[in-house]
């Protein structure tokens, strides 16, 4: 049950908060810039508000979860830390003698109350008319791309994810006390999953049997995380694959497994739209659903900045809420501006006979013209050589299959909306524009590296939007108090 107003806090000891807690604390800040309470409506409908026992405030068990992912910990030490840190019951609208939840209850929260809900486009969407009202989102322009996060099964098994917590957890007590070692349990050999969640079970008993050591934080963490892990790992070791991830490519000799986020940010590095999928997904082609939420949000999008992967002919073809074509700032393929012409095939143009020449000197006999004008690929023109000149000539070899009936050279034609964009490519606006774009690096950068969004915290798609949602939120917060 859920009361239908959420009851003020007073306490006698309120005022210590604005004792201990600083005016330039980062919580602080937050709660002073936002009203939660757009979550207490998006969630009312999740909840029986005249029966069953009384839950705990939805807006209070959300900031468990955007305190999780600011200062990346576990349910467990973020319950924690609010039992005694006074920033987190200030932000958490606690007063100080308040008693705290049960870690358990954020799992509930995550599987039951923002099941079904969009959460990402939600969170979005209130950071950007909050840039957009403090009058810090001025530009016209987004920068789009694309950053991967590894599934939280790939690359590592479950029997390597159990190794490496340990591992950072025996760190931690040796730095403490190092002539704890002769306590510790004989190390599991083995590649029997079994047999190492026993040996991390033990390790547990004998690390907390040292109730002086257990306690100590930096301990203290680590042990808590290696207790999640091995409830984890009981529950999923079976079917450890995340069923929704896919592998998808960073570059043509590596790989990831897990999922990709296309990312739309503004030139003030607000991002003003996220799309989730796996990763084999394309970047090109969710840019138009990018835009699209972009300007959802409240966004005047005049001109697009991207990589090569953007620059595709229906991208090109985008138009703005005005019906104006919009600017792309994305460099064609070398395909289209160059082909693809090894130094091998010199293939001559004859601009008197139009036809091209074959590097043994044969004229093209014929040509024809292939594809469509309207389909969204370039048509090609193919010119094909007289294949009795080409079995005996004397450079066949790599360039003529024996027994073949035909031989011939294509090449692509570009597209008026191609000459366009190369020619917008040599202005000085495009360049620039260009010049933008390392912003959004810069941002994915500190998406994964200081809130963790390089690997998913759990199996699914799903999991994965709640996860980008909540992060993005944070970034976008962390940049608006910037200006």
């Amino acid at each position: 049950m859920l009361v239908s107003q959420q009851k003020i806090q007073f306490s006698e000891f309120s005022r210590l908060y604005d004792l201990i807690i600083p005016k330039d604390n980062l919580l602080r800040r937050i709660n002073e810039l936002i009203d939660f309470g757009f979550i207490y409506d998006e969630l009312l409908d999740k909840y029986c508000l005249d029966n069953g026992r009384l839950a705990e405030s939805p807006v209070r068990m959300f900031k468990y979860l955007l305190l999780k992912t600011i200062f990346t910990i576990s349910d467990v030490d973020v319950v924690e830390r609010s039992r005694y840190d006074m920033s987190f019951k200030y932000f958490l609208e606690m007063s100080p003698e308040d008693d705290v939840i049960n870690a358990s209850s954020l799992t509930k929260f995550r599987k039951l109350r923002l099941k079904d809900m969009d959460l990402l486009n939600l969170l979005i969407g209130k950071t950007v008319s909050l840039a957009l009202e403090r009058g810090i989102i001025k530009s016209r322009s987004i920068i789009v791309d694309a950053t991967h996060s590894l599934s939280r099964s790939n690359p590592y098994s479950p029997l390597e994810v159990l190794r490496q917590r340990s591992k950072l957890l025996r760190k931690a007590v040796y730095l403490m006390d190092d002539d704890f070692k002769n306590q510790m349990p004989e190390k599991n050999d083995s590649n029997d999953i079994l047999k190492e969640i026993e040996y991390c079970k033990e390790l547990q008993k004998r690390i907390e049997s040292d109730s002086t050591l257990s306690e100590i934080p930096a301990v203290k963490e680590k042990l808590n995380l290696l207790k999640e892990t091995v409830e984890d790992t009981q529950e999923h070791y079976t079917i450890s694959k995340d069923m929704d991830a896919r592998i998808g490519h960073k570059t043509a000799d590596s790989s990831f497994f897990g999922y990709k986020t296309h990312l739309a940010m503004s030139e003030e590095r607000i991002i003003t739209a996220a799309i989730v999928t796996s990763g084999e997904k394309g970047d090109g082609p969710e840019l138009p659903g990018l835009l699209k939420l972009s300007q959802d949000n409240g966004m005047e999008v005049e001109t697009i900045i991207g990589d090569s992967a953007y620059s595709g002919k229906e991208n090109l073809s985008l138009k703005d809420s005005n019906g104006e074509k919009i600017k792309i700032v994305a460099r064609l393929n070398p395909s289209i501006t160059q082909g693809f012409r090894k130094d091998e095939d010199k293939f001559d143009y004859n601009k008197d006979a139009g036809m091209f020449v074959c590097p043994a000197g044969h004229l093209a006999v014929r040509k024809a013209r292939q594809g469509k004008k309207e389909d969204g690929t370039n048509q090609v023109d193919t010119y094909y050589f007289d294949v009795e000149k080409c079995k005996i000539c004397p450079l066949r070899e790599n360039c003529y299959k024996p027994g073949a009936k035909t031989k011939s050279y294509s090449v692509s034609i570009k597209s008026d909306l191609h000459k366009e964009q190369m020619d917008f490519q040599e202005t000085n606006y495009y360049k620039e524009q260009a010049g933008h774009r390392y912003k959004i690096e810069a941002k994915n950068s500190e998406l994964k590296n200081v809130h963790g969004y390089g690997r998913a915290d759990s199996y699914g798609i799903e999991n994965m939007k709640m996860q980008g949602a909540i992060a993005i939120f944070v970034v976008n917060l962390k940049r608006i108090f910037k200006f």
